[in-house]
């Protein structure tokens, strides 16, 4: 089932109070507030829906894009960058 958002109209017309309400899109939208009768309105709300695959997501391409640097492990202590900005290789020191 969705969850949508509502909120408390105050008396002067304002944004009250916000609830979340799990309801099947079949039933009609809330007019009042289910415990306190106070009269309510859904907000609209951006769609919670994923464009891509995480793999295309955490791409390198696309964390280069947003300005993130990855490093990935090379071995023997030495990391390589895969995108980003910084140093092309990274190595961890001793403790």
């Amino acid at each position: 089932m969705p969850t949508y958002l509502y909120c408390v109209v105050n008396e002067d017309g304002s944004d009250g109070d916000r609830f979340e309400v799990f309801q099947s899109m079949h039933e009609p939208t809330l007019t009042a507030h289910p415990e306190s009768g106070r009269p309510v309105r859904r907000l609209p709300v951006a769609s919670q829906m994923q464009l891509g695959s995480d793999a295309q997501r955490l791409s390198n391409k696309n964390l280069d894009r947003l300005g993130f640097t990855k490093y990935e492990r090379a071995g023997n202590g030495m990391w390589e960058k895969k995108a980003g900005k910084g140093p092309r290789n990274i190595e961890r020191g001793d403790d």
